[in-house]
This record gives structure tokens, C-alpha cells and sequence, in this order.
């Protein structure tokens, strides 16, 4: 929940209620709020007073509390001091990114962002869950379908990991105006690129797909699937975008509640408009399971399925329908995120005013964002040579790395929770000027992340039959993608330990600025560790050298190798990126000054006060 009132505070106040412009915000949110005020609390009292009350930083030099007040750090395993003064009345204690303990902000960052990503992994199931008892040659599509989605999605998706990264070092050092603009400026900047995204991807989604080298069979059941599925998505790119970009500012900001909430709302609608929007009254799965529930299958389900059927004639729209369900869910998701950012007290102070251009920060944005940009796109391109290398093997080994791969996704999530949270503490906290902090709560990260995640990979392995037999019905070759999907998810499960670590530390060189390392270690990752070692692993080649005269013979494990060579690119990714996190070279923040380019030119809202100055 979205940082409720605590008890006898503000109890009925509305959490996404209107900015009160004749006063400041309203900051008595939950304790575990981790957003910093924008009320000027701070101002006459103690750095240990502050770290209760703001997450504003409090640096060894800090000079800026008034007469009387001490300068009085908190340590990392604690904050505050048993002497420090009340709290105003009007203002609950807040746990600060960059003062006082680090697993308890850490942890309040980083659990609902496990929360928004297990969503988002919801999305993905429901739609495999539905289109399973379609065919598995619908699960196939999806499964094509979503590296070529991706690769358009990254190009703006680069943007959005910049504004999250402005905003959370203007934030850290007290530069809440600044943050507000640079926020509005991504918002503005990426949604121009989204309706450019879905233009040229649905255009070129069907010659995109044909140039797939793919299996007869695949050719003719599966790409054509995958093509209808992603024109609709493309369609409804800007709507996609509108939630990313809010979820990545509030984040910067401090705030992973918010966005979990407004995700909740959106899957919902997703879950609930599946299945009509797949199979209409005509053969829905749903109805059928609804009447083999005990007491709510007293209801005679087949017979109204039947009678909505001959009213309407609905019988669905098929694998478009799991796309146009997903754009219904991710515009109301917009929607509800671009009212929490314009007219709430939540996240940075944006006004429409800060969706003017701005030359200053659109540089900063694509500085920055440019190898993020680059990063995700040869993700997304190391993901289609990876789907191209898959479809040439047969329609079954393609619905189960499809399948595997959304089950992996699921298994991921405490380790991107934790790299998504350390990149606003790092962030944060270089812009505070406490980069041993920031290096400290990397490490705690990594290593909590290689625990939990090994933890995962046992029950991984446990538990691997029964979880894949549960994403396909009884539909043609089900019991063969299910064996080559068990095999997948158990060989990758030894890469897991590897992931919490290698997650946590390109978190680490994001929230620094250092976009670049982040680029490098990722194309690392994915080109060398796993698609270089799936073509080495899976084929049968023979190359001779002709100077020296020795042949070099690949493995040629087939779909063995391709399983196998997919785990072990985050295990050559963690290694290589804490290698280069030791260095050290990443703890200079990118910002210069609380304030971006030209942002002196930009009038406050009324509703933030000059201490935001």
C-alpha cells in the first residue's frame, strides 16, 4: 500500500489527494516512507534529527542546519540519538536513504519493487497461463514476439533509467525543484519516442519476423501468431511507456510504494480482461473453472457461457486479445501514474510547466541515457539471436524456452528488486557526497542477493515439474515442451547466486552515472557469456586454422547446449563486474550542482517551499 497515514495522523486524509497549494504538503506519510520532505523540514535541527525527518543529506561537512543545531552524523548500523529534539507534530520520522541504517532502507526500497516486478512477471504469466489452453503454438508466438518488442521499447527505455538516475542525485542533494523538472523533462522527451517506437514497429513487425531463420513448421503456425501479437502492442506503445517512465521517477525519488499500487490496479484489469478478450463466451477456461470450484460451482457456469455466447456471437480475439488486454491495463496504469505525479504530494514537484523543453537537461538525459539506451538495445538484440538460434529447432523446444524463460523471469525478481533499489541509494548518496555509504550498501546488497537467490534455486530445482505442467492444458505435444522446459529451468537454476550478485552491481554503476561500465559488463553478460557460448555449446562445427593446421571442433549438445549456455552468461557477468567495482573508478556523482541547466528559470509550484531551493 501507497504509504498510509499513520494511526491518529491524518488518518482520513486521501494518500493520491489533491496538492493543497495554500500550504505545504502533507508529510506525515508512514514511518517506512522513504521520500524525502518538501516542507524545508531540517532547517534548526541536529543531522540526527534530519535523518528521522528528511532523507536530505547530512554529509560530513554539512553546515546548513541553523543555531543550536549539532552536527551530529547517525552511524550505518543506527539512526538518531536518544537526545535528539521532538519531532514537529505535523511531521512523522521517515527512515533516510542517506543516513542511519542500510537494511532498513534498502528493504523498504527494495520490496515493492520485487512486488511491481512480480506484476509485471503476472502479466506475462496470465497471458501464458490463458494462451496455453489456446495452443502452444500461441505460446510460442509470445515467446518470439517479446525480444522484438523489447529491442523498440529499449531505444526509449535507456531515457527513462536517465531521469531515474537526475532524479535521484538532485534529490540527494536537496535539489526537489530540480528533480521536478528533470522528471517532467523525461516524461516529455519519452513519450515522443514512444509514438515514433510504434509507428516504425508496426510497420516493420512482419519483415522483422521473416527474416527469422525458423523451422518449417514454426514458419507457418508460430510467426504468423507472433505478428498479431505485436502489432496491437505496438499500437498501444505510448500507453505502455507512460507507466515505465512514472514507476522510474518515483524510484529516483525514493518512492517504490506508490508505483506498486498503481501496478496492483493495473493487473487486475489485466487478469479480469483476459480471458474474454482471448476466447470471448466460446470455450472461455475460465467458465470451466469456475465450475469445477466447490460452492461457487453450484452456479450453473457452462449455461450462462452459453447464453452469453448466443446473445453476443463473442467468441474472442485470440492471441490479439492477450495484447489488447495488455494495453487496456497499461493505459489505465498511465493514466493513474501521471495524476500521482501532477496533482498529488507524491514524488518530484512536476508541473506541466516542466514539460516545455528544456536543452540544458534533454543533453543530461540523453548523455546518460545513450548507453543505457545501447545496453538495452544489444540486450534486446542478443535476445533475437538467442530466439533466432532457439526456432530452428523444433515448435516444442520453442514453447518451452518461451515457457522456461517467463518461469526464470519469476525466480529473478529478488535480485532485480535489490539492483533497482541500490541504484537510487547509490544515487541518492552520491548526491549527498556519502559515497562509502553507497559502497556499503552494495555489498550488503550483493551478498543478500546471492543468499536469497541460491535459497531460490533449490526450490527451483525441487519443484520444477509440477510448476511447468501447471502452463500447459491438455493440448497437442504438451508432455514433449514440458520435458525440454524442466531441463531448461533446472540447468539455469545454476546461474541463480550469480544473478543476485550481478544484478546488485550494474545497480551500483547506474546510480553512479556510470551508464557506460554498465553497458560494457551487460554486453558482456549476454554477447560472450551466453550467446557466444549457446553457438559454441549447440552446434556441431569443425574450423581449421590453416597457418598452424589445427581443427577447433564445438560441442554439438543441441538443445543441451542451448539450455547450458544460457546460464552461464550472468555467472561471467558477476564475475567481471565485481572485478571492476573494487576499482572504485564510480564514485564520483554526476550531478555538479543541485540545480540542472537553466532550472533557475523555472518557477516553483506554490506548494513547495524555498527551502526546495
Amino acid at each position: 500500500m501507497p504509504d498510509e497515514p499513520r494511526d491518529g495522523d491524518g488518518g482520513d486524509r486521501d494518500p493520491f489527494g489533491p496538492r493543497d497549494d495554500a500550504s505545504p504538503p502533507d508529510s506525515s506519510a508512514d514511518s517506512d516512507d522513504l521520500r524525502p520532505s518538501r516542507d524545508g523540514a531540517g532547517e534548526g535541527q541536529s543531522d540526527a534529527d534530519r535523518s528521522e525527518s528528511d532523507p536530505s543529506p547530512a554529509t560530513d561537512s554539512d553546515t546548513r542546519a541553523t543555531a543550536g543545531s549539532t552536527n551530529n552524523d547517525s552511524p550505518d548500523d543506527g539512526a538518531g540519538t536518544d537526545d535528539e529534539p521532538p519531532q514537529d507534530a505535523d511531521q512523522a520520522p521517515v527512515s533516510s536513504i542517506t543516513e542511519g541504517s542500510l537494511t532498513r532502507p534498502l528493504f523498504h526500497l527494495a520490496w515493492p519493487i520485487v512486488v511491481i516486478q512480480l506484476l509485471q512477471v503476472t502479466y506475462n504469466v496470465v497471458d501464458t497461463l490463458y494462451l496455453g489452453r489456446l495452443s502452444a503454438e500461441s505460446v510460442g508466438a509470445i515467446s518470439l514476439a517479446f525480444p522484438l518488442i523489447f529491442l523498440l521499447i529499449a531505444v526509449a527505455g535507456g531515457f527513462t533509467t536517465a531521469g531515474a538516475i537526475l532524479v535521484a542525485q538532485y534529490t540527494g542533494a536537496r535539489g526537489d525543484r530540480s528533480a521536478g523538472l528533470v522528471a517532467g523533462q523525461t516524461l516529455s522527451f519519452v513519450a515522443g519516442l514512444s509514438v515514433v517506437i510504434g509507428a516504425v514497429g508496426y510497420v516493420y513487425t512482419r519483415p522483422a519476423l521473416e527474416l527469422l531463420p525458423s523451422d518449417p513448421d514454426t514458419a507457418e503456425t508460430v510467426i504468423p501468431l507472433a505478428a498479431d501479437y505485436m502489432e496491437v502492442i505496438f499500437l498501444g506503445m505510448p500507453l505502455m511507456f507512460g507507466f515505465f517512465v512514472f514507476a522510474a521517477l518515483m524510484r529516483g525519488y525514493g518512492d517504490t510504494r506508490t508505483p506498486m499500487v498503481v501496478m496492483v490496479l493495473s493487473v487486475l484489469i489485466n487478469v479480469l480482461a483476459d480471458p474474454f478478450f482471448i476466447f470471448g463466451f466460446e470455450a472461455n477456461p475460465l467458465f470451466g473453472w469456475l465450475d469445477a470450484t466447490p460452492v461457487v460451482g453450484t452456479v450453473d457456469f457452462a449455461g450462462l457461457e452459453a447464453g452469453l455466447y448466443d446473445l453476443t456471437g463473442f467468441a474472442g480475439w485470440g492471441i490479439e486479445g492477450a495484447a489488447f488486454a495488455t494495453i487496456l491495463a497499461r493505459g489505465v496504469a498511465t493514466a493513474v501514474g501521471l495524476y500521482v505525479l501532477f496533482a498529488t504530494n507524491r514524488g518530484p514537484t512536476v508541473g506541466i510547466e516542466h514539460l516545455a523543453p528544456n536543452v540544458g537537461i534533454i543533453e543530461d538525459v540523453i548523455r546518460l541515457g545513450t548507453p543505457s539506451m545501447i545496453e538495452q538495445t544489444t540486450s534486446a538484440l542478443a535476445m533475437i539471436t538467442l530466439t533466432a538460434i532457439v526456432v530452428t529447432f523444433s515448435p516444442e523446444v520453442v514453447a518451452a524456452y518461451g515457457l522456461g524463460n517467463r518461469l526464470i523471469s519469476l525466480v529473478f525478481l529478488p535480485a532485480m528488486g535489490l539492483g533497482r533499489a541500490i541504484d537510487t541509494m547509490v544515487g541518492q548518496n552520491l548526491g549527498a557526497d556519502r559515497a562509502d555509504r553507497a559502497a556499503k550498501a552494495v555489498w550488503l546488497a550483493a551478498t543478500t542477493g546471492a543468499g536469497v537467490m541460491l535459497v531460490v534455486a533449490v526450490i527451483a530445482v525441487t519443484f520444477t515439474e509440477p510448476i511447468v505442467s501447471v502452463f500447459l492444458g491438455d493440448v497437442p505435444n504438451a508432455p514433449e515442451t514440458i520435458a525440454h522446459g524442466v531441463d531448461y529451468v533446472r540447468i539455469r537454476s545454476v546461474e541463480f547466486a550469480f544473478i543476485g550478485v550481478s544484478q546488485v552491481i550494474l545497480g551500483g554503476f547506474r546510480g553512479a552515472g556510470n551508464t557506460k561500465t554498465a553497458m560494457v559488463i551487460s554486453m558482456c553478460t549476454l554477447w560472450v557469456g551466453r550467446v557466444a557460448s549457446v553457438l559454441v555449446l549447440s552446434f556441431s562445427v569443425a574450423v581449421t586454422i590453416p597457418v598452424v593446421d589445427v581443427t577447433i571442433t564445438t560441442f554439438g549438445w543441441g538443445v543441451t547446449g542451448v539450455w547450458v549456455g544460457m546460464a552461464l552468461g550472468n555467472v561471467l557477468g558477476a564475475i567481471v563486474g565485481v572485478a571492476w567495482f573494487t576499482r572504485g573508478t564510480w564514485r564520483e556523482k554526476y550531478i555538479d550542482d543541485e540545480r540542472p541547466p537553466a532550472a533557475e528559470e523555472t518557477a516553483p509550484k506554490s506548494s513547495t517551499s524555498a527551502s526546495d531551493e
